[in-house]
């Protein structure tokens, strides 16, 4: 495998491209006119953006176009549906920038921007008054969007929260301060976890990511602060050697001397992330602050749809210290069509890879769609005399009485999402309720 070191910039300092840079990128990687036309026409509805240290650290490009991280982070065909690319490509060589933003804007509301429901059903509110920048759908944990963290190092292209980047503030969540947080955790003491994430709050300096994160230790029933973050694999230098890297682990260190947890959930799609150097070196110094460092994310077509990947990435986890925690199902949103993969497949692939997995490392689960009612566990698939289902069961509900508890769907070939799948009807009432379309509505972020 050729990873190829740009001698055009330190990759230790952070550089980012985005879609102005196209032209630039498809020079010095001797990208073909077809994927540079992909690239420009699909970076106009989502969003874009790449640094040094990927480029430098994590593409094989002598695999292009089919090494998984070029797909992770670069556009490709397909994203989009064909007539889509062909209207957007189109405007793009007339120049028709007005006839352009209509396009994107009919193009993205059509990707389901805000996949299970998020702003209907998981926005709370304080005094009748919505409050922004936060969801509050399981009853121990807040989501909170701090407004400066809602860019990322680098763009994920299957990413679920795509919405966040691409500039309208209709589709974003996001936070001014921590004031409305802090009032809303003193009136619900059942919230034991905050998770702060974005886009990804390591995008911010210490000084600013301590702003939000120090009013959280005002409130006693706050026992965890959890760090939504792709940093470690995109860029793990945020650790180690960025001029605030030691201040940012001294932030980890007061929280625990509080006596609170630190949990960084760290976003780890391919084992070539982990394989780094200052990969490693920044996990290390992550832990040495008394932080746990949990690792998720979603099995993705074209990136890591196989049970190899899966094994080696969870090992390499736990040889770091790391906790392997969650393979997802990739979401109903954005180029859901490009990358998923059929809930029997990934069933499978999650068997396989499990079974290759010494004691320490099962302590992953998986694959889980988190939708609208809550994380859905795929159990497996269980061949009956009345014919093969899929075994099922609510790991974490909006309705917390339904956690644990199993029920099983028709089995299909093609069922990709919960929305796919035919429940059996001898399930018990209350699941079904749940399961079913309707059952989320507006003001029921959270059942008691």
């Amino acid at each position: 495998m050729s990873l190829l070191v740009s001698t055009t910039a330190d990759p230790g300092r952070f550089h980012s491209f985005g879609p102005h840079h196209i032209e630039e990128l498809g020079g010095r990687y001797g990208l073909s006119a077809d994927n540079l036309h992909a690239i420009r026409t699909i970076s106009q509805v989502l969003p874009f953006r790449v640094n040094e240290y990927v480029l430098s650290h994590l593409i094989d490009w002598d695999r292009i176009p089919d090494d998984p991280i070029f797909r992770l982070v670069f556009p490709q065909r397909g994203m989009l549906a064909a007539d889509d690319e062909r209207i957007v490509g189109d405007l793009l060589r007339a120049g028709d920038r007005k006839g352009l933003r209509g396009e994107v804007a009919r193009i993205r509301a059509g990707l389901n921007p805000h996949p299970s429901g998020q702003q209907q059903h998981n926005v709370p509110s304080l005094d009748g008054q919505e409050l922004p920048g936060m969801q509050h759908k399981y009853r121990e944990t807040v989501l909170y969007f701090p407004q400066q963290g809602q860019t990322c190092h680098a763009y994920c292209t299957y990413c679920f929260r795509w919405a966040q980047f691409v500039g309208d503030a209709d589709l974003r969540f996001a936070a001014p301060g921590p004031e409305q947080l802090v009032n809303y955790l003193h009136r619900h003491p059942a919230v034991t976890d905050v998770l702060v994430t974005g886009g990804d709050p390591m995008i911010m300096s210490t000084e600013r990511l301590r702003s939000h994160v120090e009013p959280l230790l005002t409130v006693d029933t706050v026992r965890t602060i959890r760090f939504g973050t792709k940093a470690v694999a995109y860029w793990p230098y945020r650790f180690v050697s960025d001029s605030d890297a030691d201040d940012l682990l001294r932030l980890f260190e007061q929280v625990v001397a509080s006596g609170r947890s630190v949990a960084v959930m760290a976003h780890f799609s391919h084992p070539r992330e982990l394989a780094t150097e200052v990969a490693t070196r920044a996990i290390a110094r992550i832990r040495s602050t008394g932080a746990v460092v949990y690792c998720q994310a979603p099995l993705i077509r074209y990136v890591n749809d196989d049970a190899r990947a899966w094994s080696e990435m969870w090992r390499a986890e736990l040889a770091v210290g790391a906790v392997p925690y969650y393979m997802f199902v990739e979401r109903d949103t954005g180029p859901r069509d490009y990358f998923q993969v059929p809930l029997t497949r990934a069933a499978d692939i999650f068997r396989t890879a499990y079974q290759d997995l010494p004691g320490l490392a099962r302590t992953v689960r998986g694959p889980v769609m988190s939708a609208t009612p809550g994380k859905v566990l795929v159990d497996g698939v269980e061949r009956t005399p009345d014919g093969d289902f899929f075994q099922l069961r609510l790991i974490q509900a909006r309705d917390r009485r339904l956690v644990g508890r199993p029920f099983r769907a028709r089995w299909s070939a093609d069922a990709a999402w919960l929305s796919d799948l035919e429940l059996d009807p001898t399930a018990p009432a209350d699941i079904l309720a749940a399961v079913s379309p309707s059952a989320a509505r507006p003001g029921a972020a959270v059942t008691a």
